[in-house]
């Protein structure tokens, strides 16, 4: 696309954007190294950053893109409120433009922020010119979140809101602290900047930098590093692949406080109907990944006929094996869930589920040992 035919600048967001970040640049370290800053300023800026963009990831993300859990109302307000406060358009807006990324995910000419476009463009360009001005208006994809209250609130009075939150918030702490430049500095304007360009990352680097574990059928990454910058976001690869599960580090060891801000909160009865995965599902995922890498690097090895019929015979066991062991354990959760559980301990049910369990697990080392060659 020539440069006369681009889409017109978006002026306002250039500003936004431009002055946030020379200020948080160049005004927040003078002003740091001229008058200093306390424990109080660091301490609200962990705190806004942290209500921001957990509003964004449990909020905007989880719940209103996906739907991958249920939240009290007094949750979602608050979620409606750091949305404003993270300055990154209404819910409905920002789920409209995910949904469609999911959608045609590295479609150039669908997907709003498409990866395939280069970084700068996924991180931030898309937002600089009007190359989605036909979705400003246009929220079919959201009429489920059009019949939530709190949404559309949100949504007509975003700009007051907004406008409150981001200086009226950093106004507050500095009348109570005494600095308010030294609050707008770092609460206002450097949360600001460092919770757009955080959360940005997940549009542009995690389609960038990471690993395929799951799929290869589209540019997103698995990026442990980036999990700690984006609060959980940084599993990605899984995320496109499972984008209705309410988690995106599915194991315990994975940093992923999104997800645990929403089973906490399940806790406490402020979510509920949390969308999990099957493991069969997961298992299956990888494993068909792994067999799909193993297959096309075995190509270019000169006995790859005879490699790939040891390979596929592999993946078929591990199918089998897999396939058997989970409609046990199914079978185990039901009788235990039947008050079965003095008839079950006696069965041979027991005897089978963990003879299947150990055959499984050798099964699955004996498949990652072969893949582990051809990775």
């Amino acid at each position: 696309m020539s440069g006369s035919n681009k889409p017109p600048l978006i002026w306002l967001n250039i500003f936004i954007f431009l002055s946030s970040f020379i200020v948080a640049l160049v005004l927040v370290p003078w002003y740091g190294l001229s008058s200093g800053y306390g424990v109080e300023h660091l301490v609200w800026f962990l705190i806004a950053f942290s209500f921001c963009n957990l509003s964004i990831t449990a909020g905007y993300h989880r719940l209103w893109s996906h739907k991958t859990y249920e939240a009290h109302w007094s949750l979602r307000i608050l979620f409606a409120l750091g949305g404003a406060f993270a300055l990154q358009n209404s819910a409905l807006h920002w789920s409209s433009d995910h949904r469609i990324h999911h959608k045609h995910v590295d479609n150039n000419d669908k997907d709003p922020y498409s990866a395939k476009r280069g970084f700068w463009f996924s991180h931030i360009g898309w937002m600089l010119r009007e190359y989605n001005a036909n979705t400003y208006s246009d929220y079919a994809n959201c009429r489920d979140l059009q019949k939530d209250k709190i949404v559309m609130w949100q949504h007509k009075y975003y700009v007051p809101l907004a406008i409150v939150t981001n200086f009226g918030i950093p106004l507050l702490l500095g009348v109570i602290y005494g600095d308010i430049i030294g609050m707008l500095l770092v609460v206002g304007v450097l949360r600001l900047v460092l919770s757009h360009h955080s959360t940005f990352f997940i549009n542009s680097l995690a389609h960038i930098w990471g690993s395929q574990p799951y799929t290869d059928k589209n540019t997103a990454r698995d990026n442990a590093v980036l999990a700690v910058f984006t609060f959980g976001e940084g599993y990605h690869n899984y995320h496109h692949i499972f984008e209705n599960d309410y988690r995106n580090g599915i194991y315990w060891w994975q940093y992923d406080p999104t997800k645990w801000l929403i089973k906490s909160c399940s806790w406490l009865g402020l979510t509920n109907k949390l969308r999990v995965t099957p493991k069969i599902k997961i298992e299956k995922a990888k494993a068909k990944q792994a067999l799909a890498t193993a297959s096309k690097n075995i190509s270019k090895l000169p006995n790859a006929s005879l490699l790939n019929e040891t390979l596929n015979k592999e993946f078929e066991a591990l199918m089998a094996r897999m396939a058997d062991y989970y409609d046990v354990k199914k079978q185990v959760l039901e009788a235990k869930k039947n008050d079965l559980a003095i008839k079950y301990e006696k069965s041979l049910l027991k005897l089978r589920y963990q003879q299947m369990k150990q055959d499984l697990a050798e099964q699955r080392k004996s498949w990652e040992s072969l893949v582990a060659q051809y990775a």
